[in-house]
């Protein structure tokens, strides 16, 4: 099974500020904020939506294709890709712009103030489908470079290609008229319930409306798990997956790229039993929250295997 992946790839920097911001910003002077933060620390980890995903797939033993851009100062995390089995043929990099970064400061109150700078994610990726045989591929559309996403949607309905639709922070860019056509002829629509809000709000839908598009809709919903919703006749069908038990929960940072990852394992073993499915992403997710950043975690299939049989009785695989 070909998996592509397309979305970001971005170095996420993450410092810590000793104090608290507000000890700092003065109410009646934000008009001429002016301000210098001294870190204790910084720590640099590999992310984007593509990345994280498809670094958890590594560890599931499959071998995805990444459909992203980068740029000059990619060198560490090609060797990252490299070193974890991912192949990076389809990764385009540009010399001329930095790969994509964020920059986040958290204060002790756990106050953030994050400066993201795009940089090659501002690129097309590309991607030439007569690689592939379309009946033996699955893709998931998340965030990234706007353009490529949009035509993406288009293409895989073109060639007959499966794909999960991701839109996550993408989300405000999109216009109701363009969204609800990248959800039209999508095997999943998937995001977590605020987005499910402004997905309806933007483009004046009801979630039958949304269910007549899409094969079938999955909202996750933090540590109350996830939702399968399906429609059939009129009628909304619902099943709900509990959240797999993580101890102790540190970061919520990744956990949805990583549940992703579990889903679409999930989808590729039993027949594409989609409940299946979604508890491996639900176990996928636990590995993630219990390490602070993106792709600081491990596991092997034995130990993810142990994990889910005692969260739900059985063998993921």
């Amino acid at each position: 099974m070909n998996i592509l992946i397309s979305g970001s790839l971005a170095y996420d920097r993450i410092m810590n500020f000793p104090g608290k911001f507000s000890d700092h910003i003065l109410p009646d002077k934000i008009h001429i904020l002016n301000v210098c933060f001294m870190i204790d620390g910084l720590r640099e980890n590999f992310g984007g939506t593509a990345g994280n995903i498809a670094y958890t797939l590594s560890l599931l033993g499959e071998t995805p294709t990444i459909l992203a851009t980068a740029g000059s100062d990619f060198g560490k995390y090609r060797n990252w890709l490299l070193k974890n089995n991912i192949p990076i043929d389809h990764v385009k990099v540009f010399d001329d712009v930095l790969t994509a970064g964020a920059y986040i400061t958290t204060d002790k109150s756990d106050n953030q103030i994050t400066a993201f700078n795009p940089g090659a994610m501002n690129c097309r990726a590309g991607f030439d489908l007569d690689l592939i045989n379309p009946e033996k591929a699955l893709a998931i559309i998340s965030p990234g470079n706007l353009e490529d996403m949009y035509n993406y949607s288009r293409v895989f309905k073109e060639r007959g290609v499966d794909y999960i639709f991701d839109p996550g922070q993408s989300l405000p860019a999109w216009s109701g008229e363009q969204l609800a056509g990248m959800i039209d002829g999508s095997k999943i629509f998937i995001c977590n319930d605020y987005e499910l809000q402004l997905t309806l709000e933007k483009t004046s839908m009801e979630l039958e409306d949304v269910l007549k598009k899409t094969g079938m809709l999955i909202v996750t919903k933090g540590e109350e798990g996830s939702e399968i919703n399906t429609g059939e006749d009129g009628k909304i069908n619902r099943i709900h997956i509990p959240a797999a038990p993580a101890d102790p929960v540190k970061d919520p940072t990744g956990a949805g790229d990583a549940y992703r990852a579990g889903l679409i394992k999930g989808l590729i073993l039993n027949g594409g039993d989609i409940e299946h499915a979604a508890r491996m992403g639900a176990v996928a997710a636990t590995y993630s929250v219990e390490n602070y950043g993106t792709q600081t975690f491990h596991f092997t299939p034995e130990s993810f295997n142990e994990r889910f049989k005692a969260a739900f009785g059985e063998k993921a695989f």
